[in-house]
């Protein structure tokens, strides 16, 4: 936990940096990258933390008002994370589908998905303070989360709506949206067989888009699947290091994120190496090819950049 804390408050850190430093970062597509990058640092600082504490005395220090507020700012910016990742598919699934036409997407667009993912997550994570289940210590008791081990209707029935709201949903946005994006990239690819441009950027993305859904599955789907389990069989007993992991799981997705999302886009990763090498970017040739490149469109996908796609 203390390994999690370290990395994500680095990476995190990084990514809001850099964007504030580089104005050319901050184009719409980037917005919820940084909305992402946000959401991370709070799960690190409110839930990360807090647990990497308890784990060194070995139980909750810090009362049952700090429990609650622990589990409800954890479940509401690991919510905000989640839903971002949705929310990011789909912004790359209008710009590059054009389901609407030609659809340009700008800053208002960008703050109605951000503030989205603010507004759900805080109507589906209020509910367990005013008495629709309740945020409890789970697994070791070191960290707070929804009560989905206890039973009853009253817990159950929140487990399974927030199964439903909060992660079957954005899952399933993000299988449509990358799905339709890879069969449009496909399309592209297959009438510029001669270009080695765009096939390489097909690979790229098809890889990309693997890592994104691989990397969603294994930080949120044990927790899903153990609160699911849990609320719907009331006789099983699970042991508290195991029932402790899903939340360990989850919480390991704001060291994966920034990497997948942010690190992986070379407009931020050059601007990154130029900061941390104080101005002298040792890969600096590789801004300018990129972006020559990227003008073939379907790069743009895994740049996050560009608001346009048309077929070079």
């Amino acid at each position: 936990m203390g390994l999690v804390v370290v990395l994500a408050t680095f990476v995190n850190g990084m990514v809001i940096a850099v964007t504030i430093t580089y104005k050319k970062l901050r184009s719409p597509l980037n917005y919820i990258l940084v909305n992402l990058a946000i959401a991370d640092l709070l799960v690190t600082i409110f839930g990360s933390s807090v647990c990497f504490h308890n784990n060194i005395f070995g139980y909750f220090t810090l009362g049952k008002a700090l429990c609650e507020f622990e589990g409800f700012m954890v479940s509401l910016t690991g919510i905000v994370g989640l839903w971002s990742l949705a929310i990011l598919a789909f912004e790359r699934y209008l710009v590059i589908c054009k389901p609407m036409g030609d659809f340009r997407f700008q800053k208002k667009h960008a703050i109605m998905g951000c503030s989205f993912t603010w507004i759900w997550a805080s109507i589906w994570t209020s509910p367990p303070l005013f008495g629709w289940c309740s945020y409890v210590p789970e697994g070791l008791r070191t960290s707070c989360g929804p009560n989905w081990y206890s039973g009853g209707t009253n817990n159950n029935s929140y487990i399974m709506a927030l199964f439903m709201a909060c992660f079957v949903t954005p899952l399933s946005t993000i299988i449509f949206s990358y799905s339709n994006l890879l069969m449009a990239l496909r399309a592209v690819a297959a009438q510029q067989k001669e270009s080695e441009t765009t096939q390489r950027a097909e690979r790229e993305v098809s890889r990309m888009v693997i890592a994104m859904v691989l990397a969603f599955l294994v930080c949120w789907l044990p927790y899903a699947a153990f609160a699911i389990v849990a609320a719907s069989n009331k006789d099983i007993v699970i042991d508290p290091t195991l029932a402790s992991m899903p939340s360990y799981f989850s919480k390991t997705a704001t060291v994966y994120n920034p990497v997948i999302y942010v690190f992986m886009n070379k407009q931020f990763r050059n601007c990154l190496m130029t900061l941390i090498c104080c101005g002298r970017n040792p890969f600096g040739g590789e801004d300018e090819t990129s972006t020559a490149s990227v003008r073939t469109d379907v790069t743009s996908v895994s740049e996050g950049g560009g608001n346009k796609v048309t077929p070079a």
